[in-house]
């Protein structure tokens, strides 16, 4: 039953893991199911905006990042794999990135931003293929020295000429601002008014600040159309601290960031993978800051979710990554936004939608995550 409903995907290239053979390698598998298919025909709205997204987006904060990803190293190497990171998912048909004005930005000490190497792969991908749609998520970051409307909409016409483009399809305020918020909401929707962006959303917002910026953007008629929160099988406070059904109540779509808990790679050409992957052990925990959350002893209590994890991807003929991921989407009204810093993760992260965790297995992996310690999220959640 779990193998047919698996091979009952919708996928424009053959994003479907093989059985784990050496290094959990991705092999493509025929069917007449599957050709001529295609993800990017499964779009869903975002919120209540008329933007209409893919299921699954990419994040791309480690993209010209030399703070916390990359080993603090930016060379041609990593921006080919970041291009082709970019063009996998698009050949595959996820079709929304998600990025931000900080990310590889100076202010974050980065090597070069990470929306002039979007700008630059989309600019690139449309010579080629002039038809193709994608959908672009950026971020305002809510600086203390930046206050009032206009700021939002300085910074915006920033990121845009960055990436090269007269709009975005997504805009959002990248954390709550220490004071000013008002004034930044004010700005999302002058944005929205002048045709700059599609749809505004909000990022790291609490239940109460989610509701405050719902109401003020309703007066004017404008959706608030997402709130981008920490959320994975082993994180769910979205699910403990009212936002999550916030969320729901309200329409609005709740953006996933780190969907596998995502850590930097413990060599310098290794990259990110996620704790819920099962690339982490006990005897080889992740380096570097994560290191100091992802302990051998929390491995030790995650194995058993992780064990079970793979026994249902051999069912699917899946990673456990593509598990974890459909369980974020199978939780409906969320997006996750893995981190992709190459092609096969990207092929990976495709083959994650198209199929659908049965509601047993769905509450079964709730279950054993629920036995386990919540790890730490973002600071400014506590804002």
């Amino acid at each position: 039953m779990a193998m047919a409903m698996a091979m009952n995907v919708s996928s424009s290239c053959f994003c479907v893991a093989g059985n784990r053979t050496s290094g959990n390698r991705l092999r493509a598998v025929a069917s007449e199911d599957l050709v001529g298919l295609k993800i990017k025909d499964d779009k869903v709205k975002l919120g209540g905006s008329d933007l209409e997204v893919t299921r699954l987006g990419i994040g791309a904060w480690s993209w010209g990042d030399t703070s916390y990803w990359n080993n603090f190293e930016w060379d041609d190497r990593k921006m080919k794999a970041a291009k082709a990171a970019f063009d996998t998912s698009v050949d595959c048909g996820i079709t929304l990135f998600d990025t931000a004005e900080v990310y590889g930005s100076r202010f974050s000490f980065g090597a070069i931003n990470s929306e002039t190497l979007l700008g630059r792969f989309i600019k690139e991908r449309k010579v080629k293929d002039p038809e193709v749609e994608l959908a672009v998520a950026t971020k305002y970051a809510a600086l203390p020295w930046r206050l009032g409307r206009q700021s939002v909409l300085t910074a915006l016409k920033d990121s845009l000429n960055r990436l090269e483009l007269s709009s975005v399809e997504l805009y959002q305020l990248h954390w709550p601002g220490i004071w000013g918020n008002e004034g930044y909401i004010d700005g999302l929707g002058d944005a929205v008014e002048q045709g700059l962006v599609k749809a505004v959303g909000v990022s790291n917002y609490s239940e109460s600040r989610l509701r405050d910026a719902y109401k003020k953007l309703e007066k004017r008629g404008i959706p608030l159309a997402s709130n981008q929160v920490n959320y994975s099988l082993i994180y769910r406070a979205p699910e403990e601290n009212g936002v999550k059904a916030a969320c729901d109540e309200l329409g609005v779509t709740l953006i996933a960031y780190s969907p596998i808990a995502q850590v930097r790679g413990n060599k310098p050409l290794e990259p990110m993978q996620g704790v819920l992957t099962g690339k982490y052990t006990p005897e080889n925990p992740p380096t570097g800051p994560r290191g100091q959350i992802y302990t051998p002893e929390f491995l030790t209590k995650l194995q058993p979710l992780l064990n079970r994890i793979k026994e249902i991807g051999e069912n699917y003929s899946k990673t456990n990554t593509q598990v974890v991921l459909n369980w974020l989407v199978a939780q409906e009204n969320v997006i996750p936004i893995p981190g992709a810093k190459n092609a096969v993760q990207a092929e990976e992260f495709a083959g994650a939608i198209g199929w659908r965790l049965t509601g047993e297995e769905i509450d079964e992996l709730r279950s054993l995550a629920m036995e386990i310690k919540p790890v730490t999220g973002f600071p400014v959640e506590k804002l």
